[in-house]
């Protein structure tokens, strides 16, 4: 048994270490079959403080459903998104600083997950509609009137490509809901405290 303990040790250390890779991707994404969005610049605080915001997010995608955590952190110089199975498996790290995007993700999450993506829309969900609508080829971020505190849209050929509603005027204390039929995708992200 002693003989088969260092073994049993570096086996482990192989499998956590192979459980993940960096990937380096880009910051412009196709959002519609005509719209592609690129990374907005980083939010810069008047009082230069870092943000941070737990949540936990409701995932659909046509039948299929998954939940995650993701802590959302901004300073000056980084956006990082950290996301983890319910069980508390780590399953990404996303990086943007404001020059190109790093990921560190999980080998489960499969290489049809893209970490730009789920930056780009947290820009629009979060961004003001100002610092976002430079970024798309074409169409834009609007608000709209709706039966709740505040609705957005990404607007293009005069229709709503993207939908997000809100439970509060201030999109960080809120609940949100996304909705993106083109891709067959409904997002609930709700803050945790």
């Amino acid at each position: 048994m002693r003989q088969l303990m260092p073994a049993i040790g570096i086996l482990l250390v192989m499998l956590t270490t192979g459980c993940s890779h960096q990937l380096q991707r880009q910051t412009c994404v196709k959002l519609t079959p005509e719209v592609n969005y690129c990374l907005a610049p980083l939010l810069q605080s008047s009082s230069n403080s870092e943000q941070a915001l737990s949540q936990k997010i409701s995932f659909t995608h046509g039948e299929k459903h998954h939940e995650l955590l993701t802590e959302l952190a901004l300073d000056t110089s980084d956006m990082t998104l950290v996301g983890l199975a319910p069980i508390g498996q780590p399953l990404f790290t996303v990086t943007y600083n404001g020059g190109e995007v790093l990921s560190q993700q999980n080998v489960l999450m499969g290489e049809d997950f893209k970490a730009e993506y789920l930056m780009a829309i947290m820009q629009l969900i979060y961004w003001p509609h100002e610092q976002v609508n430079g970024y798309f080829n074409q169409g834009e971020m609007i608000d709209f009137d709706c039966q709740q505190p505040r609705c957005s849209a990404l607007m293009v050929n005069e229709k709503h490509a993207i939908t997000i509603d809100y439970s509060d005027d201030n999109p960080w204390k809120s609940n949100v809901s996304l909705h993106f039929p083109a891709a067959n995708i409904t997002l609930v992200i709700t803050p945790l405290l």
